[in-house]
Formats: structure tokens, sequence, C-alpha cells
């Protein structure tokens, strides 16, 4: 396809992005809910966390694209409204909702972003994260504990997204346990 044709149906390459990012969001929200319709709230949040990751790694450079455009069509929303929904029925406000589930949106969205960085192609490591060359880079600076973060921070992306994601829903539930203990 040329540029020419693409221009003709979007006048900006704002607009062919916002586009790209609505048919990614719209086709892959099915996946963003958890596998049981009664599951708890932690599982509505987790299972939205975790297959918004994977529908980004699934597109090359799918967070950038996503990341700061938008939505062109509601298909998307309707599924965050059911998971704001099950939020609210689980004990959240309006607000809470809303900063739990955008708080994992921008957790996911920069994630994959920096994991694609490192993976530019699924289980090809970018030569610029090289871990032995940043390892020696660390340690010549007198930087022992950056040194050895470097296998935590550039490998085993599955694992670090679970732990961030959980420290997400754990503060969550946190707030939601003060609240009940106050009302």
């Amino acid at each position: 396809m040329q540029a020419a044709t693409l221009y003709w149906h979007f006048k900006h390459k704002e607009e062919l992005l916002d586009e790209l990012a609505t048919s990614v969001l719209a086709n892959g929200a099915p996946r963003l809910l958890p596998s049981r319709e009664t599951a708890a709230w932690r599982d509505w949040a987790t299972a939205y966390g975790m297959g918004l990751r994977q529908l980004l790694l699934g597109y090359r450079d799918g967070a950038r694209m996503v990341a700061g455009t938008r939505l062109t069509n509601i298909d998307y929303m309707r599924t965050a409204e059911r998971i704001a929904a099950r939020l609210v029925t689980g004990g959240f406000t309006l607000r809470q909702a809303t900063v739990l589930l955008s708080t994992v949106y921008n957790y996911t969205i920069s994630f994959v972003m920096e994991e694609q960085a490192v993976f530019p192609t699924p289980g090809e490591r970018s030569e610029k994260y090289d871990l032995a060359q940043r390892s020696a880079r660390l340690r010549e600076a007198g930087l022992p504990l950056l040194r050895q973060a470097g296998d935590i921070l550039f490998d085993k992306f599955d694992r670090r997204y679970k732990e961030g994601l959980e420290l997400i829903v754990q503060g969550a539930g946190l707030q939601i346990a003060a609240r009940g203990s106050s009302a």
C-alpha cells in the first residue's frame, strides 16, 4: 500500500494510529476478561492487565502504537465498562475503579514498551540490552545493586510483570479494606 492511498483515507498520521489502536483494542477486548463471570474483583483487574499485555505483545511496537491514541469507536469501552462495573460491585467507588483501571492500563503500556525495546522480536534480545556489558559498566562505576538488578529488569518479563501487577492489585485491596473498616 502506498502512502498516498493511506492519506486518501486518513488526513493525518494520528488518525491512522487512532484507527489502528482502536482496532487492536476492540478486537482484543474479549481477552481482557476473566474466564468466569463470577470471578472476584481481583480476578477481573488481573485478567484486564494480563490480557492487555498479551494483546499488545502480539503486535510489533504494540504498546507504542496504542499509547496516546484516541479511540474512534466504543467497542473496547464496552469491555472496560463491564470490568469497571464488576469493580464497583466489588466495593470500589467509581473513582477508585477508574484509578485502578487506568493505573493497570498505564503500567501495562509502559511495561510493554520497555519489554518490546529489549526484545523487539520475540525471543531475540536487542544488542542494546546486553546484560554482560551492562553489568561490566555498572561494576566499573561502583553500583553493585544496580548491577545485580539487571537480571530482574531486563530478563524474565513475565515474572516481573505479574509481580508488579500483584503490587497494584494488593494496594487496591488494602484501600477497599480500609474503606470498609471505616464505614
